[in-house]
């Protein structure tokens, strides 16, 4: 059972992040960007991180969205304002895809995929109390320079936003 729900959500996830980049209307682009964020979720959940799933849901899905939704609105993006696609441009995408998906299978072909075996598998390894022990011993120097890039993106926002006396558009 947990094998099909495996093969569902991971079906389900490449789908629509797939459907995020070629979606024409931005709003439906971060519409499919949250269902590949609940079936990374549905992930979390069978690998026993319920943690990891619920921080998933509530970080990205929910805040995150919520922001993205905000900019496009705020972008007021409109049809007549993209550039048509050059030739040039086509062709350059093109190159850009196929050398990463050269490197893709390239990376997956030397990789040694280790197999699953139940009997070993630590089933503690997603609750919180190991999750809080490995961030702050193992890995405190990486989550710091994350909680400073974070800060640093916060007012770097603040300041894009904000506007002059004058200067109202609303």
């Amino acid at each position: 059972m947990a094998d099909k729900l495996f093969y569902f959500l991971s079906f389900l996830a490449l789908l629509s992040a797939m459907m995020v980049v070629t979606a024409k209307n931005p709003i439906h682009s971060v519409l499919y960007l949250i269902l590949t964020f609940f079936c990374l979720s549905g992930h979390y959940v069978l690998l026993n991180a319920q943690f990891v799933a619920v921080v998933n849901i509530i970080v990205y899905a929910g805040a995150i969205m919520v922001l993205f939704l905000f900019v496009i609105m705020f972008l007021n993006l409109k049809q007549d304002d993209e550039e048509a696609k050059t030739n040039l441009t086509k062709i350059a995408a093109t190159i850009v895809g196929g050398t990463l998906g050269v490197i893709l299978v390239a990376v997956f072909r030397k990789a040694q995929l280790g197999t699953y075996n139940p009997y070993s598998f630590n089933s503690q390894v997603g609750m919180v109390e190991n999750l809080g022990e490995v961030l702050y011993n193992d890995y405190l120097l990486p989550f710091e320079l994350a909680s400073v890039l974070f800060l640093i993106a916060m007012v770097g926002a603040v300041m894009l936003a904000k506007r002059e006396v004058g200067d109202r558009h609303f």
